[in-house]
């Protein structure tokens, strides 16, 4: 494979404990060394990740944002501070790579097999995988093919994905530019499901490339984070990319569906009943006398109930989507008005868009009702599983 010159773009946010194991491996790559240059983008760490990589590794070039400004935000900088770099790479500093990983990476770009690749990236340790894939549910939930599976060859297929994790991927300098980067909304989670999603739009390709092998130690800088401030994201993100991505024939119908069951996973997840809310359900009291005073008593000191914070960051998460509404609306018309494919050729790459994220039997019946009724199944074939595009 003809070398090219790559930029590796790693966004840091306090991980110091787990850099020294990524740069170390960037450092062994079995790349031509004068064609690799590693950026390093810092967002407001407070840990002493900066002063630590400047002692311990000078062939690094840091930016620091001064401010935790998100992952999205992060690599659209390392990006616009890499030069002239015909690839770019974008790389979790929870990761370790092997040797070839970066020429496996950026050779289907070279041989101009796809504009952008996602490496197989594994667990720590190697026992398990964490992403050999993308995909994605109808309504914008997307997932990691593989997750938790013991590797085998069924992890080895090249093939046509989605999208390609923003933890271990490639991308063309000029795709990248020409996309518009990663959506700085959405601050962190599905911003490349989001990214991958658009390419295919545009008329770009997604490439797996399992040879490309990386290992990760999951979600460590995402625990530092209250779990209400990670949900908002992951229940605000689906719907602005599916905003954005979907067709004219596909959007009405999918948000629709979309927000009912964004609303009743909300409940779910809350434990929220309904009977204090069903005035069908109250019985008749006369009116008037002591009995109506303490009647009335109770229903004031009542009228507040404990509502876990996981339930109410769903809340904040559809207000943002109305907050955002007119930028949004911006953003899907200047997708759509450069439209290279039609739905019918990227919608199988979902491999499973009828996924139903929540276990329990009510939400699964709202699930099929709501596919049902606004003819989901419809988009993407009678079992919902139609096979990828050759």
């Amino acid at each position: 494979m003809t070398a090219i010159d790559v930029a590796i773009v790693v966004p840091n946010h306090n991980g110091r404990r787990q850099l020294g194991e990524c740069l170390e491996s960037i450092h062994a790559l079995a790349y031509p060394r004068e064609r690799v240059r590693t950026v390093l983008v810092d967002n407001g760490s407070v840990d002493g990740s900066t002063a630590f990589v400047r002692a311990r590794y000078p062939w690094v070039r840091i930016h620091e944002n001064g401010a935790n400004r998100g992952f999205s935000a992060a690599c659209n900088t390392g990006a616009r501070l890499a030069g002239d770099a015909a690839a770019l790479v974008f790389l979790n500093n929870d990761m370790r790579v092997e040797v070839n990983f970066l020429t496996e990476l950026v050779g289907p770009l070279v041989d101009r097999l796809a504009d952008c690749s996602s490496a197989k990236i594994l667990s720590w340790n190697g026992e398990k995988v964490n992403y050999a894939g993308g995909g994605m549910n109808f309504h914008g939930i997307g997932f990691q093919k593989g997750w938790l599976e013991t590797p085998s060859a069924a992890h080895d297929a090249e093939a046509p994905t989605l999208f390609a994790c923003g933890g271990a991927m490639a991308i063309t300098r000029a795709c990248f530019e020409d996309a518009g980067g990663f959506d700085e909304d959405f601050f962190a989670y599905y911003e490349d499901s989001d990214l991958g999603w658009r390419l295919w739009v545009l008329g770009y390709r997604v490439l797996y490339a399992p040879r490309a092998v990386c290992f990760h130690h999951h979600s460590l800088t995402a625990r530092s984070f209250p779990p209400e401030q990670i949900r908002m994201l992951q229940v605000r993100n689906p719907l602005l990319s599916i905003f954005k991505n979907y067709g004219e024939g596909a959007l009405a119908p999918v948000l629709a569906a979309s927000l009912l069951l964004a609303a009743k996973r909300a409940l779910t997840i809350g434990g929220i009943g309904s009977e204090e809310f069903r005035i069908e359900r109250t019985p008749s009291r006369p009116i008037g006398g002591l009995r109506e005073h303490v009647v009335r008593a109770r229903r004031r000191f009542g009228r507040k109930m404990a509502v876990p914070k996981l339930a109410l960051a769903d809340l904040v998460a559809l207000g943002d989507v109305g907050e955002l509404l007119p930028r949004l609306v911006e953003k899907r018309e200047a997708v759509q008005r450069r439209r290279k494919r039609p739905d019918s050729e990227i919608l199988p790459l979902f491999e499973d868009p009828l996924w139903c994220v929540e276990p329990r039997a009510d939400y699964k019946r709202l699930q099929e009702t709501v596919q049902d009724f606004f003819r989901i199944v419809d988009l993407f074939g009678s079992n919902g599983r139609p096979a990828p595009p050759a």
